[in-house]
């Protein structure tokens, strides 16, 4: 069974079907069922008796005429009608006959094993559209092709061939796994029921011909018990209507974690303006995803850690982490791995912590983190008392206790001492244990009891510290959204073409952006008057809708301080494009006044065709260019929300007085961002936008866009 490949699936403008049929099935067929060890058909059957499914199991096999003591029939045709979902468990080439068969017999919903579609070349993708007509035609919710099927742990519906271990964990807060990819649902199930982690479902998505992630999001969101969705996700075909799921699981107060794929690839589109080369689509996709409330992670091991850590405790989020260590060098490490990830840490002393002072022997100080030493295996109430020490003091609102774990008798010491706290202090504050030594040895009933007490194991503290900064990122985001209240432009050109810097800033100008004076000349006396107008120096920029990067053709001459100079660098300009690109034709001039120095920026937006409008600022010149110095944004970010998101940028403490610098304007650099988030918003028609540099000025004056681009 092959992972999913990258196939755009129309997004469905009506309601699609419920799901119910498919993942709560009152009766189930087997289509190729078998009792040969192996087969997949045989698995299913297995599966679903193993799991206790109460339902009508109805077997198709047109060779046999019982399995295993179950009645057979010889095909589809022969099955009562209304049953709620199939399993086809047979070779690719039956799949188009016994889709139309089961939809006469108007069954609910398909699961198809089946290989060899839309990944395997023109026929398959049209067999795989096929699929779809008869599903959308028949009202019929089909899983895959190409996926490993599902399975409902809270109602006993196994509906794979995959045999997994039996998931025991119970409780009203519970893991739903969505996944493209088959195996790696299969391998976050197991991780999880390792884990005794409580599940809701795993659901392979496979190809998905007539059903997506979007639609099992959106069931997910309604179901009760469900309060993590754990998602592996290599493209997301319907990104509006995972968005808008995405906010509902938000507004419900469940989280949904994202494992997608794809960082390291090169943006699909990357188009030759700045913005384009790097605004790649995994980086638009993050911005909107995580503006809708999802939490993104980068590994399978931190999704896993992170919906663990979402599913033991409801209370998990913002705030800040307490710590405590067993060695003054792993405290060192844990400072560092926080500044890294960005974890808070609140400051703790002697003097602000009287609880926590009479906790500790009086040769440890108070310290976030705190290292207690080895003293915990002399006094195992030790722990105990910090904990309980931490647990009232407001400041921390999230507790990490990492534990040495060299044998099992002094891990079942600490344990029983942790798990003696916990019982008497009840916590409302999520505890989170992590192991310093990977594979030390710990007893399993030791494990079971932590867990069984809410508390959430990981082997080692470092991937506790990784999960807890994306969690507390999450709950720290703020969803204000300001209006996206922009006209769009109107009267734009042919889609495919560019339009020229002095259009582009026209327009621009009209929302708000500024710029500096300019004025179009067909001629160097018309250049020359214009100058004068402006005040020298000036600059002379070639304009052109098919030269969209002007400097590579000699296109512009700059700093030219008087009209002799400007005469020359007229004719230097002419030859440079007669060499360059003889053929074109310019609209004319444009002579511009030279704009004083100041902190060189780049913004731009992109209005990606999945995902809509995305903003870029950054660090321009060979920032842009060499370090990457930029961040994505929301269109609807607030003022205030840009302003911050700007400080985060490496290069920024050049715009706050950097060793003795004027502090910058960088208020007016977010009036640029959201202004041009607006318009491009608005405009869906304008692919991309190009203010490259942006030059910011000392507070309160402003910042200028010295050149402009829109892309259609």
């Amino acid at each position: 069974m092959t992972d999913m490949i990258d196939l755009d699936r129309p997004a469905v403008s009506m309601a699609a079907p419920s799901l119910d049929r498919l993942l709560r099935p009152r009766s189930v067929a087997i289509v190729g069922a078998s009792d040969k060890p192996g087969a997949l058909g045989a698995s299913v059957l297995a599966n679903l008796v193993r799991q206790g499914f109460a339902g009508d199991i109805h077997l198709v096999n047109p060779k046999r005429a019982e399995i295993g003591g179950r009645p057979c029939v010889a095909s589809v045709d022969d099955l009562p009608e209304g049953v709620d979902a199939a399993v086809l468990a047979i070779p690719r080439a039956g799949v188009l006959d016994t889709m139309r068969g089961l939809a006469r017999r108007h069954v609910g919903a398909a699961v198809i094993f089946s290989a060899g579609f839309a990944e395997d070349g023109p026929q398959g993708l049209a067999d795989q559209q096929e699929i779809a007509r008869i599903a959308r035609e028949a009202g019929m919710v089909v899983e895959g092709p190409n996926c490993l099927g599902l399975v409902n742990f809270r109602d006993n519906v196994s509906l794979t061939f995959i045999e997994m271990p039996e998931a025991t964990a119970q409780g009203d807060r519970r893991v739903g796994i969505v996944s493209q990819s088959g195996a790696m649902a299969a391998v976050l199930a197991t991780t999880m029921i390792h884990r005794d982690v409580p599940l809701s479902c795993y659901i392979s998505t496979g190809n998905e011909a007539a059903s997506g992630i979007e639609d099992y999001l959106a069931h997910l969101v309604d179901e009760p018990e469900t309060a993590v969705i754990a998602m592996i996700a290599e493209h997301v075909r319907d990104p509006a209507r995972f968005l808008a799921a995405a906010r509902a699981a938000r507004l419900a107060g469940k989280q949904v974690v994202l494992l997608h794929p794809g960082r390291s690839a090169a943006g699909a589109a990357s188009a030759a303006t700045h913005t384009g080369a790097m605004a790649g689509d995994h980086a638009v996709m993050a911005v909107h995803v995580e503006r809708a409330g999802v939490i993104l992670v980068d590994s399978l091991e931190e999704l896993g850690d992170v919906a663990e850590m979402l599913a033991r405790n409801a209370a998990i989020g913002a705030g800040g982490t307490g710590i405590i260590a067993e060695s003054g060098a792993f405290k060192a490490m844990m400072l560092d791995l926080s500044e890294a990830v960005v974890l808070d840490l609140p400051t703790l002393t002697d003097a602000d912590s009287p609880a926590l002072r009479a906790a500790l022997p009086d040769f440890v100080p108070v310290t976030n983190p705190l290292d207690v030493t080895a003293q915990g295996l002399v006094d195992p109430g030790l722990y105990g008392r910090t904990l309980a020490a931490l647990v009232e003091d407001q400041r921390i609102a999230t507790i990490l206790l990492t534990l040495i774990q060299t044998d099992t008798g002094t891990s079942h010491v600490k344990f029983t001492a942790v798990l003696n706290a916990l019982a008497t202090l009840r916590p409302d504050k999520p505890i989170i244990v992590g192991g310093v030594d990977e594979g030390g040895a710990v007893f399993a009933d030791d494990l079971s009891a932590l867990r069984q007490a809410g508390v959430t194991y990981l082997p080692t503290a470092e991937r506790a510290v990784r999960a807890l900064a994306r969690i507390s990122a999450a709950a720290a985001r703020d969803f204000t959204a300001a209006p996206l209240d922009a006209a769009p432009v109107a009267d734009l050109a042919q889609v495919g073409h560019s339009i020229p810097e002095y259009r582009s800033k026209a327009i621009m100008a009209e929302h708000g952006i500024a710029f500096p004076r300019f004025a179009m000349a067909q001629s160097v006396e018309e250049a020359i008057a214009a100058a004068e107008t402006l005040g020298y120096p000036v600059v002379l920029k070639a304009q052109s809708p098919d030269l969209p990067h002007k400097s590579d053709a000699g296109g512009v001459i700059v700093d030219l301080k008087n009209r002799d100079e400007l005469a020359e660098g007229w004719d230097r300009l002419a030859a440079n494009i007669a060499a360059s690109r003889p053929d074109l034709v310019l609209d004319g001039v444009l002579v511009e006044g030279m704009a004083d120095k100041g902190v060189e920026l780049i913004v731009g937006a992109r209005n990606d065709p999945h995902w809509g409008a995305t903003v870029l600022v950054g660090f321009g010149g060979v920032a842009a260019e060499l370090l990457h110095d930029v961040c994505l944004l929301p269109p609807d970010l607030p003022r205030d929300a840009i302003i911050a998101r700007i400080r985060t940028l490496r290069m920024a403490p050049l715009l706050d007085g950097f060793r003795g610098a004027p502090v910058m304007d960088i208020g007016a650099v977010a009036d640029v961002v959201q202004r041009l988030g607006r318009m491009v918003a608005a405009t869906p028609a304008i692919r991309e936008v190009d203010l490259n540099p942006v030059i910011v000025y000392p507070e309160g004056q402003g910042a200028l866009a010295l050149d402009a681009l829109i892309s259609l």
